[in-house]
């Protein structure tokens, strides 16, 4: 009897010893094949089976836990290459259940599904993937061009700075606003306007309400002036200032600019029929907005112009140019060189250095809006097409 009862002991024991696996409905196969826009992985089970899926993103995943099941077949022999699953991996979780992890390529459509026994064939579980196909930034799309307004400086009767031998400014800035406004139109995603094409004047106060009726995204004003400093070069960046200069060099260029042209920023919105306090409210909160704005612009910009020519300050400067004053558009005024340093004027008045220039305004242009693009904007629409495909 002792030696029937330890004998009992020894197999229960053994029984309980045995694997999960071993007693558990058993995933024993995996079989995959693909059709055009769907691929199907099949489990071959040794019984019948509940699961759930659920997936993950950044890095995509699809997730398959089958309740009280193990796994005794191999995923090593599955060709996944040219198919959406990167790598299959398992293991055991929680009370004897399997789960089953799919490292995905790109996002997918998933529809799954169980098959009992049939023509010959045991339990399956069957899972169809389609690729979630992003639509291609080559297809028509609905969403709105970034409208950049780009203001040449002076014009006509307004000659701007002249230098040494007689070089112009205000030929030199439409040369590159024009080159600027070139390369912005091969570019999709943008619409440019320029507030001159030709040589004539326009008034302060016109070049601000031009950017405003584009409803523009941004405005730019495109300058070469002098300073009382002929030793003065390289290029800066303004911006609007509500109170001081930042330099004096910075005021002495805002007074220069703006003449007897001075504009108020509070006649550009309209507030008429506003109480005056709400009114001060609704500007104040605009200016705010669009002036850090202008400056995060600026900055971008002028990082872009450091690697094209010399710099003149190496921060965005900021003073009351009428120019910029737009309350609603992001504005910033670069001046590209100083015409009445005599290096400088050479520079700014050869078709190479004012392509340079333009093209890397360009550069600090598209990479301020990459990093903040307007809403409903085609390149929004864009940068959220990158994403879903990364």
């Amino acid at each position: 009897m002792h030696r029937r009862h330890l004998l009992n002991l020894i197999l229960a024991s053994a029984a309980f010893a045995l694997p999960f696996s071993a007693r558990a409905t058993q995933i024993r196969n995996a079989r995959i094949w693909q059709t055009e826009g769907k691929l199907r992985l099949v489990f071959d089970l040794s019984g019948p089976v509940h699961y759930k899926t659920f997936s993950l993103s950044a890095p995509e995943r699809l997730i398959i836990d089958v309740s009280d099941a193990g796994l005794s077949g191999d995923f090593h022999q599955l060709a996944l290459g040219n198919t959406v699953i990167r790598s299959i991996r398992s293991g055991q979780f929680g009370q004897g259940n399997t789960r089953v992890v799919l490292d995905l390529n790109s996002p997918v459509q998933l529809d799954s599904f169980l098959l009992p026994p049939q023509d010959g064939q045991g339990h399956r579980l069957v899972l169809d993937l389609k690729t979630a196909r992003p639509a291609s930034i080559d297809q028509p799309h609905p969403k709105r061009d970034i409208i950049v307004v780009v203001d040449p400086g002076h014009g006509g009767k307004d000659p701007g700075a002249v230098g040494a031998k007689g070089e112009r400014e205000k030929d030199v800035v439409l040369s590159i606003a024009q080159l600027l406004a070139k390369r912005l139109k091969r570019e999709k995603g943008y619409d440019v306007k320029l507030v001159r094409n030709d040589d004539f004047f326009v008034p302060l106060r016109k070049r601000v309400e031009i950017a405003r009726k584009h409803n523009a995204d941004m405005f730019i004003s495109v300058h070469a002036d002098a300073a009382p400093r002929l030793t003065a070069s390289g290029a800066s960046v303004y911006c609007l200032s509500e109170g001081g200069a930042t330099s004096a060099t910075a005021r002495f260029m805002a007074q220069r600019e703006n003449g007897a042209d001075l504009l108020g920023a509070t006649s550009l919105l309209n507030l008429k029929d506003k109480d005056p306090m709400l009114a001060g409210v609704i500007l104040d909160m605009s200016m705010n907005a669009t002036l850090a704005a202008s400056l995060q612009l600026g900055s971008t910009v002028l990082d872009s112009l450091a690697g094209i020519t010399t710099l003149h300050q190496k921060r965005v400067e900021q003073a009351g140019f009428a120019v910029l004053k737009s309350p609603d558009v992001p504005s910033i005024l670069v001046e590209t060189g100083f015409i009445s340093n005599v290096r400088d004027s050479q520079r700014l008045v050869t078709a190479r250095h004012q392509q340079a220039v333009a093209d890397g305004l360009f550069d600090g242009l598209q990479r301020y809006f990459q990093k903040n693009p307007p809403l409903n904007s085609y390149v929004a629409w864009q940068q959220a097409q990158k994403k879903a495909q990364a």
